[in-house]
């Protein structure tokens, strides 16, 4: 998800510098919310767990594609699944541009030896670059954003309205090596909501997170858990509307940002270097982990390696430091 949110600054600021141009994003259709507000932008379901299944179900895909009289491709994600689409778009003698994913200075950046410890090109210039080849220069400023949604009033209905700040907490990432201690964010939340300054909202995914956010939502009189209580897009509508996110390295920092909210981010054996960092954001609302102690990160691009010991790099940033943090910018809001 943070990989297709990070793609939305770039055409927001490609739709507006190129009007005549005509976009399909080809991806899961539950990802098109986040494009329903782009001109001359329209979303294709790519079914890759039905109909566009396995090599066949591809060249199904392709074959539906080529009805929408396409001139060229820009592939901004680089899988097997974009390159068997390669291979048939070139079959049709339509030209095809995938993105350079970096993957020998990556693969230097998170090396146990040797490693080469220096700020790489972000994905945001990744996904630029595979424009530029096509022949359309983006200049991307930090205006490449999405404005705030009108909410729902279904979402009024659970959420309510106050003069209070608006905080989102995103804490769970896909792995144990990115996820902030959950007893830690705890503290953090305890801090906000002893303040009686902000309303907190909770955000993740799956019936285990949302167990442990429901306790939580109510150990604490100010949050409220949003796990399942509403559709993507109504929840896309109260992220634009929060005054800050705090998240970990992980999909609901990138949401934010496409929307222009400041994001405060966590970082634990990934580290912002790899060019995974929100769109538009102060390098300094990045809390990392301790490299003095723990030397070895960023461990890997992804979180999904994590060598003995370096399960405790997190309770490096204290909670009072990220409670700082965030009070420091929502003070400038």
């Amino acid at each position: 998800m943070g990989d297709v949110a990070m793609t939305v600054p770039v055409l927001i600021a490609l739709t507006k510098q190129y009007p005549e141009l005509k976009i399909t994003v080809l991806t899961r259709k539950f990802f098109s919310p986040m494009f329903i507000t782009l001109p001359n932008v329209d979303v294709y379901e790519a079914d890759v767990k039905g109909r566009h299944k396995g090599a066949f179900g591809l060249w199904k895909l392709y074959r539906e594609l080529r009805k929408l009289k396409i001139d060229a491709v820009a592939d901004l994600h680089n899988v097997l699944r974009s390159k068997v689409l390669k291979r048939y778009f070139k079959y049709g003698k339509i030209p095809v541009q995938q993105i350079d994913k970096g993957r020998p200075e990556k693969k230097a950046l998170t090396k146990s030896t040797s490693k080469v410890f220096k700020l790489l090109k972000t994905t945001h210039q990744r996904y630029i670059d595979v424009f530029q080849e096509l022949g359309f220069s983006i200049n991307l400023s930090k205006d490449s954003v999405l404005p705030k949604e009108t909410l729902s009033e279904d979402a009024l209905k659970i959420i309510g309205s106050d003069s209070k700040k608006w905080i989102g907490i995103a804490p769970f990432a896909a792995f144990e090596g990115k996820t902030y201690p959950l007893e830690l964010m705890e503290e953090v939340i305890t801090s906000l909501n002893n303040t009686d300054k902000y309303k907190i909202f909770l955000f993740g995914g799956g019936s285990l997170q949302e167990q442990k956010l429901e306790v939580l939502d109510s150990k604490f009189n100010n949050c409220l858990s949003m796990v399942g209580k509403l559709s993507f897009s109504d929840e896309l509508a109260l992220i634009s509307n929060l005054d800050i996110m705090l998240s970990m390295d992980s999909g609901n920092a990138h949401l934010a940002a496409m929307y222009g909210i400041p994001v405060i981010t966590i970082w634990g054996v990934t580290h912002p270097y790899a060019g995974f960092y929100p769109f538009g954001q102060d390098m300094d609302n990045a809390l990392c982990a301790d490299r003095e102690k723990f030397p070895l990160i960023p461990t890997s691009v992804y979180g999904n390696k994590m060598p003995e010991g370096y399960e405790m790099a997190m309770r490096t940033i204290l909670p009072e430091t990220i409670v700082n943090k965030l009070q420091l910018v929502l003070d400038k809001v």
